[in-house]
């Protein structure tokens, strides 16, 4: 579905004097040909409004009776801003904590205080080109789990990544520098990353997220990266004074 203002009327469905949230979710499932794939409904600020978000993560919004949908930005006008941007941001954050990094290559500079994870596909031109931007970068661990989609041999040479001696000196290698890393076999992560990358739904090489949960979809230079680190470092220190 296209990210477009839409208002469509629902002829097809009935529509109910007493709506609840049963009565939504049937007018959009019909809407949507039959297919069950709303994850949550919610009351919106604005009265009669209510978001919907999708299994895919895309926002959409309705009445109370399931009238009409909208499918596009809901913007605040006085503050300028998209509520429907700031919704989704918060609705693609996650548990930091509950990553498996063990599963990711390690790579630690300076005193690796700063912590992020990323989703990397060897086969990536942005992933080197984020590898390149992270050269730049100091005091900061970076987690980087192999998610070979793009290509038919990024799984190989994932693997050969994965099972070299020094994984963080294997990738970045072959990613600053091309460097071929021999093949090797070993028992690898690559099936869990790929199943906890679908789960997060990760569509996309290079997917990042920082230690607060938030995630940045595609590459950031170096400057980019430590503009968003402050501004979690400023976070914390106002959760102290607190």
């Amino acid at each position: 579905m296209k990210r477009f203002m839409m208002i469509a009327a629902l002829a097809a469905c009935p529509l109910w004097a007493h709506a609840d949230e049963s009565d939504i979710r049937r007018s959009v499932k019909d809407f949507l040909g039959g297919q069950d794939v709303i994850q949550s409904i919610s009351k919106t600020p604005f009265p009669g409004l209510n978001e919907v978000v999708l299994q895919t993560g895309e926002i959409i919004y309705t009445d109370d009776k399931g009238s009409f949908i909208l499918n596009g930005e809901l913007i605040d006008p006085k503050r300028r801003i998209s509520l429907t941007a700031d919704r989704q941001r918060m609705l693609e954050k996650i548990d930091f904590a509950t990553l498996p990094l063990g599963d990711a290559i390690k790579t630690v500079r300076g005193n690796g205080k700063r912590v992020i994870a990323s989703f990397e596909d060897p086969n990536c031109g942005y992933c080197k080109r984020f590898a390149k931007e992270l050269q730049a970068m100091n005091n900061v661990t970076i987690y980087t789990f192999l998610f070979p989609i793009l290509s038919p041999d990024s799984g190989e040479k994932s693997k050969n990544i994965w099972c070299a001696k020094d994984r963080s000196r294997a990738w970045n290698d072959w990613m600053l520098e091309g460097k071929p890393v021999k093949e090797a076999d070993c028992k690898t992560p690559l099936d869990q990353n790929l199943a906890l990358g679908q789960k997060l739904r990760i569509s996309g090489t290079p997917t990042i997220f920082l230690s607060d949960g938030s995630r940045v979809k595609g590459m950031l230079s170096a400057p980019q990266l430590e503009q968003e680190l402050a501004q979690i470092d400023q976070g914390k220190g106002k959760a102290r004074k607190n």
